[in-house]
């Protein structure tokens, strides 16, 4: 081609961002309908380069069509096809200069519009005086054909579905999403519709003329006979259908695959005989796939005539084209491309080709398209020819802009790239151009570049706190919570809402590492009991909470509070498991939804499992005295009404009258601890606390000491939350209520153990009537005393004091209580009751609860 494409902006719509396909099309006069995929029709005046008319519909717009006589327009949408005369929108071509400003025209469809109700109208065409529309209903295409004068259903076809894998790959790679075409294919021996005197002879308002040889080989004889218009169908499935009208008994068959949705449909005349005779009918798919079907004379045999289908694939994807008498035109979104057809068939003369068979041999001329540099065109209508000869485009960018573009003059001798003499002056308006959309190419190039950066960036920040956690999992001892780089650590406590306590959680995220936690991180806590309630049937189910955030920068903390149980509800001790995930969604943003699988990938990387036990769910009644005044109990009747009422269920327990809880029997368990063991390691675990304090001394009151760490430290990253600063008892016994509400009391005193030399020990003792709360809060107290041993100074028990300590004498106790466990679980086997076996394991409890070894 000689010279440069030029591009010529003549109005700007916007873009609705729809993934819906846009319109764009060519009236029989001088105007031009588009549609940039929202519910709104604009009429443009291509003679005076303005908007003439806005026309409002009730649904997203879907197709539309003029009518022959340029009397009316139909529009489909979701609810129908909309049919509106053009006729009543006041003219603005006639308008005076004065009113050259005004605004166009504005009419909003009603049900009065309504010409057809037909839901899912996906496309339209008009031949002669029938209007035909495509949509998708139970899983087939229906192709139903209407009479435009009243609108009486004629005739209705229906083809299966073959797969929707095709549409929905296609649609997630263009981000737009396709929609059948309806072509009408005549012969040219027969007379069709009349066309724009603008638009080409081949191709003009959805209607194509063939060669009467291609038209018989392709359509059938009786189509050809009876000189029927054939409706041609390109499907998103890929395929090519077709449905003579006049004919009795015509169905919907298919004439080609091009197993990719259809993006244009067109005939060029690079053969044809005569004027408009084109004789080779050109399909596009949208990932690049096309597909030319001509005629050809003699064969191997020396046969007739037949038909030669050429199939290659071009650079895409393609999001629209159009063909005119020797090229084709196609966008792929970076750029405008053209094609000149006549190579690729005069390439293809002389070769032997079966009937109906594809051929391969002229991929290579369809891989060399001549690029038009002009980029980001959405929609194309047909070309035209002015009067010097050059082709023009008419084309609607992605921004909303409707371009003309034209394109130089080629020169069939030389095809060489010389200005001729009467385009000089415009050849520094033509550079402009083609730098203008070298520009808008870059500025698109850049804004990916910085996205995929930013990506890279945050990709980069997620696989360094991934491989930080994993490192920090996978030493061979374990690391403390307190020098894990992330970690968690809550406060448990009571609340009060609506007449109803609840122990509530505060889970605390720590960022001690050196990285940022950017969008995309979930704090995940799953909360579940170790064992389930009693009366409670099934498996003990897990609670899972998220909580999303954004930017956590290294030393600060995320804090998030979820309820853990409810009061007469719990079962402990109960297991919370922290861990951060991370969505790729966050990573790609919206850029995810069009991946297929992508949406539900995440990360998922443990921090670290807090446990909530007996001693955090105590809700201590007395006697404590805390550093500074504490608000009253949200717990405690502040109604007169309620305080007199309990003081009368006082008075009646006292005079005998009901049994209540003290009567009940109460459970009793033991723990022993070593006195001179204790006083060291209380004295070793406060210098830790406070290391830049005063040297410690011993307590004086190692069992008050002793009740008083147990109430008030944090094992294993769980605080206690508690009225006051800290808890500081003022007797060794403390009285308590358990989750669900039973009395507990907490005892710890010193006293002396063994024989012949005694030994100073303090011994807490659990009490209360309810036998779960002893089990629980026993198994509280020996893990605490555990960890606390753990920093305990080593030093070697002399014999003689173990001796002393009666040893043997609790290895025998233990032996015989082996000896009746045994013998209950066979007496179980034999079919004895399941209330007698209860009783026998539960004295074995008692017994070893309250005799319990002696920890030194």
């Amino acid at each position: 081609m000689e010279g440069r494409c030029t591009v010529e902006t003549w109005a700007e719509f916007g873009f609705s961002g729809t993934p819906c396909t846009p319109r764009l099309k060519f009236g029989f006069g001088t105007d031009v309908f588009l549609c940039t995929g929202n519910d709104e029709v604009y009429v443009f005046s291509s003679q005076d380069r303005k908007l003439t008319a806005v026309i409002e519909c009730p649904a997203p717009v879907t197709d539309l069509v003029e009518s022959h006589d340029k009397q009316f327009l139909y529009v489909a949408c979701s609810s129908g096809v909309y049919c509106v005369s053009l006729q009543s929108l006041p003219s603005r071509a006639q308008s005076s200069p004065a009113d050259a400003s005004a605004s166009p025209a504005e009419l909003k469809m009603s049900t009065e519009f309504l010409a057809v109700a037909e839901e899912g109208v996906l496309s339209l065409l008009l031949v002669g005086s029938v209007l035909l529309t495509l949509s998708q209903r139970d899983a087939s295409w229906i192709l139903t054909s209407y009479r435009s004068s009243n609108y009486e259903m004629l005739s209705s076809f229906r083809l299966p579905l073959v797969s929707g894998d095709v549409h929905n790959e296609a649609e997630g790679k263009t981000g737009m999403s396709r929609r059948p075409l309806l072509t009408c294919v005549h012969s040219s021996v027969a007379t069709p519709p009349p066309s724009s005197p603008s638009t080409s002879s081949t191709a003009s308002g959805g209607h194509l003329c063939l060669e009467p040889v291609l038209f018989k080989l392709l359509f059938g004889i009786d189509a050809a006979l009876a000189k029927s218009p054939v409706i041609l169908c390109g499907l998103p499935d890929g395929r090519l259908c077709f449905l003579p009208l006049r004919p009795p008994g015509s169905r919907l068959r298919v004439l080609h695959s091009l197993e990719q949705p259809v993006v244009f449909i067109g005939a060029s005349g690079v053969m044809e005989t005569g004027p408009g005779h084109a004789r080779c009918l050109v399909a596009g798919g949208e990932q690049g796939r096309v597909v030319l079907i001509k005629s050809d004379k003699g064969g191997p045999e020396g046969g007739g005539n037949r038909t030669v289908f050429i199939e290659g694939c071009v650079p895409g994807p393609v999001m629209c084209g159009c063909v005119d008498k020797k090229r084709l035109y196609y966008s792929t979104g970076s750029d405008l491309l053209v094609l000149d057809l006549s190579e690729v068939s005069s390439e293809g003369e002389g070769q032997q080709r079966d009937v109906g068979t594809s051929s391969t041999t002229d991929a290579a001329a369809l891989q060399s398209p001549t690029s038009l540099n002009v980029c980001r065109v959405v929609a194309l209508a047909e070309p035209t020819c002015n009067t010097a000869g050059e082709v023009q485009l008419l084309g609607l960018s992605v921004r909303g802009q409707l371009q003309r573009m034209t394109l130089p003059v080629e020169r069939e001798a030389a095809r060489l790239p010389t200005v001729p003499s009467t385009q000089g002056g415009r050849s520094v308006r033509d550079l402009l151009s083609a730098i203008g959309d070298v520009c808008e190419r870059a500025s698109v190039l850049k804004t990916a570049i910085k996205s995929k950066k930013q990506i890279l960036r945050h990709l980069n920040q997620v696989l360094n706190v991934s491989f930080l956690l994993i490192a920090s999992t996978n030493t061979e001892e374990p690391l403390p919570i307190q020098e894990k780089p992330i970690r968690c650590h809550a406060m448990a406590g009571w609340s009060r809402l609506l007449q109803k306590d609840s122990l509530n959680l505060t889970c605390v995220l720590d960022n001690s590492s050196p990285y940022v936690l950017e969008r995309g991180w979930t704090l995940s806590i799953a909360a579940f009991p170790l064992s389930r309630p009693p009366g409670a049937g099934g498996e003990s189910s897990s609670t899972n909470f998220s909580f999303p955030f954004h930017n956590l920068h290294p030393g600060e903390t995320l804090e998030v509070s979820l309820p853990l149980a409810a009061a007469g509800e719990a079962s402990f001790p109960m297991t919370v498991s922290c861990s951060l995930i991370f969505s790729l969604t966050g990573l790609l943003g919206e850029e995810a939804a069009n991946l297929p699988g992508v949406k539900d990938s995440c990360v998922s990387l443990p921090l670290n499992t807090l446990t909530v036990d007996w001693l955090h769910a105590l809700q201590v009644t007395g006697p404590v005295a805390t550093h500074r005044q504490a608000a009253p109990r949200p717990s405690d009747p502040t109604d007169p009404i309620q305080a007199f009422l309990r003081s009368r269920r006082i008075s009646r327990s006292g005079r005998g009258e009901g049994g209540g809880e003290a009567e009940r029997e109460q459970h009793v368990a033991k723990v022993r601890v070593s006195s001179e063991l204790l006083r060291d390691t209380l004295v070793l675990k406060d210098s830790d606390l406070d290391a830049q304090g005063p040297s410690k001394v011993a307590p004086q009151n190692v069992g008050l000491s002793l009740l008083e760490w147990l109430l008030s430290e944090a094992p294993g990253g769980v605080a206690v939350g508690r009225q006051g600063d800290k808890i500081a008892l003022s007797g060794s016994v403390v009285h308590a209520k358990d989750p669900n509400g039973h009395t507990v009391k907490l005892t710890a005193t010193e006293v002396d153990v063994g024989e012949e030399e005694s030994l100073a020990a303090v011994e807490v003792q659990v009490e209360s009537s309810s036998i779960a709360a002893v089990c629980g809060l026993h198994h509280a107290v020996l893990r605490r005393i555990q960890d606390l041993l753990q920093t305990a100074p080593e030093r070697a028990a002399s014999t003689k004091s173990i001796q002393s300590l009666g040893l043997r004498q609790a290895l025998q106790r233990a032996e015989r209580l082996l000896q009746q466990i045994r013998q209950s679980r066979i007496s179980g086997a034999f079919g004895v009751s399941t209330g007698q076996m209860s009783q026998s394991l539960l004295s074995v409890y008692k017994e070893l609860r309250e005799n319990p070894l002696l920890i030194i």
